[in-house]
């Protein structure tokens, strides 16, 4: 019994730990993520399947854009698991290429399988040089499917730039526990 009453305060102090353990930011980007996903189904309906049915997803819901010739992406998301947050993720992105503008997206992941979703996690994840984000709108999300068990959306949001790839973005990615 008393082994049981140990384990139990044991695992309240972890739960209570995990709960604080998110920084003001993290909690900013989690609430940015929740509209987010509101703006990605009100755009295109068809997103909620791949919401309920991914193993999980990491969305970037302020990716910011950027370049002449060089160019360059970063932002900030929340990685979820079963439709649970589990943990912080980050994107970077640096190339050279034929490219003009500026521009805030909505971007969002979705793992197909839990070894996808694992993949990304122990940051062995990285897109190919070619890979494009679907751009979202009306009825594009029924007619897409997985590719190596990853689908990518994007949803703009302000500004313009020539430019839809995501090849060549890298990831890490923080569990909140």
């Amino acid at each position: 019994m008393k082994t049981l009453k140990k384990i139990t305060f044991v695992m309240c102090m972890l739960v209570a730990f995990s709960a604080f353990s998110q920084t003001k930011k993290d909690k900013k980007i989690m609430s940015d993520a929740n509209d987010a996903k509101e703006a990605l189904i009100k755009a295109d309906p068809g997103l909620t399947k791949y919401f309920e049915n991914a193993a999980g997803y990491a969305l970037f819901p302020n990716v910011g854009k950027g370049g002449f010739i060089i160019g360059g992406a970063s932002g900030n998301g929340v990685v979820y698991e079963n439709g649970v947050a589990v943990g912080m993720a980050d994107l970077k992105k640096l190339d050279i290429g034929l490219q003009a503008g500026g521009q805030a997206i909505i971007q969002v992941i979705f793992f197909e399988t839990d070894v996808d979703l694992a993949r990304f996690k122990e940051g062995n994840f990285k897109f190919s040089a070619e890979a494009t984000a679907v751009a979202v709108e009306k009825g594009v999300a029924v007619s897409t499917s997985y590719n190596d068990g990853v689908a990518t959306f994007a949803l703009p949001k302000a500004g313009l730039m020539a430019s839809a790839s995501v090849g060549g973005q890298k990831f890490s990615y923080n569990a909140f526990y």
